[in-house]
């Protein structure tokens, strides 16, 4: 249901995750984003259509040297059972039913592609004419892309750098997707009734939503069903992505383990446990789970900060988010190993909402990160 009476100028966030679908619809009021609904449909999806034997960040760490040569191609496998018609169709379904249930009334919407799917780098380029740049800038990116460099969708953007360094070189970001991923997500909106506008990274909604306009650095880590994201975002742009293949389904299995229980009995024993208070639940028997998080942590920072014109920089904060991010042992066992500011972050501080809700929106608002985000791309 509507959460506000008059119909005005409408945003719509639709994030298709492995764990079902969620949908923001934000309306301009004031010149402030203020919610109209949203919506959540569980259901397991497999949203990473295109595989890759190797991530973008192990190529880009090959060729600098930080990482040895695997022997594998690189090559990305494509599972193309996963882009036929009836997955569009099942996809377009949800999507339709979960418009139809939430009262949505925009019909142009942004989405965004999984990071696993997405190449994403930071290249330093000496200073040159806007032409000559692009040029090289296709003929460097076709050296790391795991795929024929006709076969991906590739934009970048200038970043800011520092004052002494602005006479010398130009730091570019570079995002590049599979063209076939782009039309498939295209063809499922189609079919759901909607305009599909934008697409981008679940990593620029995240920092949209949980950093906005903080120009320090943080780290954003995102817990999904499947896997945890790691970025960290430097004057509100994510310059720096790497991937662990566990996530809630993790935790769930290892809560399972440690009580005897049935996995979907310890799923919602994980949901009760997380409305506890920190400190509350000793992170101790999650260790072994929990402590490739902190080295995955670790590493980032470390990659981060030996990275041209980053050396005299320094973290500030890590956010989380994801469905798994108000689990206690998670946030007490970060807090023990880092001497930062952790915290779970709110997509709804940037929003106005009915106050009466809060306790609603709370609940929810880990796992509607990437949808809020998405839904404040255009909003400006």
């Amino acid at each position: 249901m509507g959460l506000f009476g008059t119909k005005k100028e409408s945003f719509l966030g639709v994030d298709i995750g492995a764990n079902g679908i969620k949908i923001v619809e934000l309306h301009k009021s004031k010149e402030r984003p203020q919610l109209w609904t949203y919506g959540i449909v569980e259901q397991g999806l497999d949203i990473h259509v295109l595989r890759a034997e190797k991530t973008a960040g192990d190529l880009i760490e090959e060729r600098t040297g930080s990482r040895p040569k695997q022997n594998n191609s690189g090559a990305l496998r494509r599972d193309t059972s996963l882009i036929e018609e009836s997955k569009v169709q099942e996809y377009a379904r949800l999507l339709t039913y979960l418009v139809k249930k939430s009262k949505i009334q925009a019909r142009r919407a942004t989405s965004s592609l999984p990071v696993s799917e997405v190449f994403h780098t930071i290249i330093n380029f000496p200073k040159m004419d806007k032409k000559h740049r692009d040029d090289l800038v296709k003929a460097e990116i076709a050296k790391l892309l795991p795929r024929p460099v006709e076969e991906m969708q590739i934009v970048h953007q200038e970043l800011a750098t520092a004052p002494e360094d602005q006479k010398k070189y130009t730091r570019l970001l570079v995002t590049a997707a599979p063209k076939e991923l782009v039309a498939f997500y295209t063809a499922i909106f189609q079919k759901a009734g909607l305009q599909l506008i934008e697409l981008e990274t679940e990593a620029f909604a995240l920092a949209r939503s949980l950093v906005g306009k903080d120009n320090s650095v943080s780290m954003l880590i995102d817990l999904g069903a499947e896997r945890t994201n790691f970025f960290i975002v430097d004057n509100g742009i994510p310059v720096t992505h790497r991937s662990l293949q566990m996530g809630g389904h993790s935790i769930d299995e290892a809560l399972a383990r440690l009580l005897a229980v049935p996995v979907e009995k310890a799923r919602h024993l994980k949901q009760d446990l997380s409305s506890c208070g920190e400190n509350e639940i000793s992170f101790k028997p999650f260790v072994t789970l929990l402590d490739p998080i902190s080295k995955e942590i670790q590493y980032n920072f470390d990659l981060y900060l030996k990275q041209i014109g980053n050396q005299n920089k320094r973290p500030e904060k890590i956010i989380l988010t994801g469905g798994s991010s108000l689990f206690p042992p998670l946030i007490d066992y970060i807090k023990k190993t880092f001497p930062l500011r952790v915290f779970v972050g709110d997509p709804w501080a940037r929003v106005l909402y009915q106050e009466g809700i809060k306790s609603v929106l709370d609940e929810f608002g880990p796992r509607m990160s990437v949808a809020v985000g998405l839904a404040l791309r255009n909003f400006n």
